[in-house]
Formats: structure tokens, C-alpha cells, sequence
């Protein structure tokens, strides 16, 4: 799929070419445009999109042999569908809440009893979605194995048992590494090294030690002898996004633009001096699920923690530590 420029009409705006598309995978090229717009996408795509994940886990039963953070870890982890996850708001904008309700939520039930000999499994399976929430498909443990099992939770030998109450909120991979929405984003630009952006390390031949990607079958290979352009610069990027499976890949990059989108909206909000409660024409970045409220610790867009870091500060004020103050004042 290539989308080229319109003939007759100069290829002056991005450009992008999907060369593969997998349930959990997208692998594309991203042309005319510049490293730091490239480096910023890749950096959203890994730490700002916003997926569900468990962060709440009340227990009411736990007899087996693991501790209750254990397993409430465990559970944190398990991937959630986050399809329309806009439609479910951040626990600190949400005005019907305190803490969780049916709009920035959704409530999970894990119950099972072992009453046989044998080891039970407790999978993703057995976690039960509950009503009301934000849609029908957000909220949802995500299984992609044959059996349709899921990831072990835990394992329970006969007469333990577990019930939990789970509750998945709004969040993004800054905050907790349980909110990513891929496992991994490949990047490179500029296979052949044509503008010196590495220095290859080698005990004698680097073309055998340092062998070319795949990507290097995209671009022509420099001659020999070809004077060095001062001035190039990178513009065509390669990009291989992994989802975990709690978004489609290309809804993951969809975004991550989107984000990036808001980011800028709230610069020329700041540079206008509009001062809206953080909002620039519709646009709040990506947050952190808590209850904080803006402006508890200063001006915050989502990425506040209690410590106060605003500004370069600590939360004993300034350039000071609890062992008094540190040599860069």
C-alpha cells in the first residue's frame, strides 16, 4: 500500500508506505519529513498512548500460595482491550467520582475454587467483564492463544481460593509500563550509514561484522568514492510497530499522531497565552489514571507525581535533598 504524491502535484507532505500489516504488526516507511518529528512519533507510540489496564485489585479471598500484591501485579499485566478507549475518561477528570465509577472504569470479577486433586490454573479467562461500561469491547482480557486461555494469573491446589474485585482504568506507559500498548517499535533511518550517524566498531572487516538490515534493500548503496554531503539529512524512516494486543497496530500510530496533535495544541496554548484549565480546542494530553488533581503540585498535563518534580523541583522545595542541599543549588 503506497501512498504516492498526486501526479502533476509536488510530493512536498508525508508519505507513507505500509509494507506489511499483521494482527500485531505493522512494518512501514515514513518519508519527507524530519528526524525529530520521526523521533517524537516513535517515542509516543512506546510511552503515551492510552490503553486499560488493572489498577485497583480489592481482595476477598486469598487462601493460595502467592501474596496478594503478587497476584495483583500479575493481573496488572494482563492485556485489556482498549478499542474506543476514548470513550472512558481519566480517573482525575472524571466529576462523578472520587476514586473509580462506570465512566473512567471498568470492574473486573475473578473468582475460582479449587475442589479437585489436581493443580488448578486460574487464566485470563476467568476474569468476568461486569455492567455498566464505557462500550462493549474496552475492558475485555485479551487472548490470542489456540486454547483461548490466556495468561496464568496463578495456580491453586485443592480447597484455595481466590475472589478478587479488579478494577482497569485509563493510563499511559509513562506512568506504568502495564499501560504500554506495544512491545516493541522498531526504528532505523539510513541503513547504508551514508551520513556517518555511526561509528562502526570492528576488529577487521566491518561489512562482515556489521552486516546490512532488511531496510537496507530500500535505499541505493553508496558508490565508491562519493564525496561526503555535509548537508543531507535524514528523511525517509523505517518503522516496525508490535502490538501487545490491546490495540491494532495501526490504531496505535492513529494515536500516537493524535497525541502528538494535542502535545502541540497545548504549546500554542501556552505561546497565545490562552489559558483554558489545560484544555486548546478540544485537546488534553495523554494522563496518569490517579486521582490527583491539576494544580495540586503546579501546572500539570499528566505527568505530575507526588514528589512534586514541577519545574525541576523536589519535594523538599528547590535544589535541596533530606541531606541538605546539593552542589547545583
Amino acid at each position: 500500500m503506497d501512498y504516492d504524491a498526486i501526479d502533476g502535484l509536488e510530493d512536498v507532505g508525508p508519505r507513507v508506505t505500509v509494507r506489511q500489516a499483521l494482527r500485531d504488526r505493522a512494518d512501514f516507511t515514513l518519508e519527507n519529513i524530519d528526524l525529530s518529528f520521526a523521533n517524537s512519533l516513535r517515542r509516543t507510540l512506546l510511552a503515551e498512548v492510552p490503553t486499560m489496564a488493572i489498577d485497583l485489585v480489592e481482595v476477598q479471598v486469598n487462601t493460595s500460595s502467592l501474596a496478594d500484591e503478587f497476584i495483583a501485579h500479575r493481573l496488572g499485566l494482563i492485556p485489556l482491550n482498549s478499542k474506543n478507549v476514548d470513550d472512558v475518561s481519566y480517573t482525575r477528570d472524571c466529576d462523578n467520582c472520587e476514586q473509580y465509577c462506570e465512566y473512567c472504569s471498568v470492574t473486573l470479577e475473578l473468582h475460582a475454587r479449587c475442589t479437585g486433586e489436581e493443580i488448578m490454573k486460574v487464566y485470563a479467562r476467568d476474569l468476568v467483564v461486569a455492567d455498566p461500561r464505557p462500550n462493549e469491547w474496552v475492558g475485555l482480557p485479551i487472548i490470542t492463544d489456540s486454547l483461548g486461555l490466556g495468561s496464568v494469573i496463578c495456580k491453586l491446589r485443592q480447597n484455595q481460593e481466590i475472589r478478587m474485585k479488579c478494577i482497569a482504568k485509563k493510563g499511559i506507559a509513562k506512568e506504568h509500563a502495564k499501560w504500554a500498548p506495544t512491545s516493541a517499535v522498531g526504528f532505523e533511518y539510513d541503513p547504508h550509514n551514508k551520513l556517518k550517524h555511526l561509528d562502526y566498531w570492528y576488529e577487521e572487516d566491518p561489512e562482515k561484522e556489521w552486516p546490512k538490515s532488511v531496510n537496507a534493500a530500500w535505499e541505493e548503496a553508496p558508490q565508491d568514492g562519493e564525496p561526503f554531503d555535509y548537508s543531507a539529512q535524514p528523511s525517509k524512516f523505517y518503522f516496525d510497530v508490535e502490538s501487545i494486543g490491546n490495540l491494532e497496530p495501526d490504531a496505535v500510530v492513529l494515536q500516537g499522531i493524535k497525541v502528538l496533535q494535542q502535545k502541540l495544541a497545548l504549546v500554542i496554548q501556552e505561546l497565545s497565552g490562552d489559558d483554558r484549565n489545560g484544555e486548546a480546542d478540544g485537546f488534553g494530553g495523554p494522563r496518569s489514571p490517579d486521582g490527583m488533581q491539576a494544580g495540586d503540585y503546579g501546572m500539570d498535563h499528566g505527568y505530575t507525581t507526588p514528589f512534586g518534580n514541577t519545574g525541576g523541583q523536589t519535594m523538599y522545595g528547590g535544589g535541596t535533598t533530606p541531606y541538605g542541599a546539593t552542589p547545583y543549588g
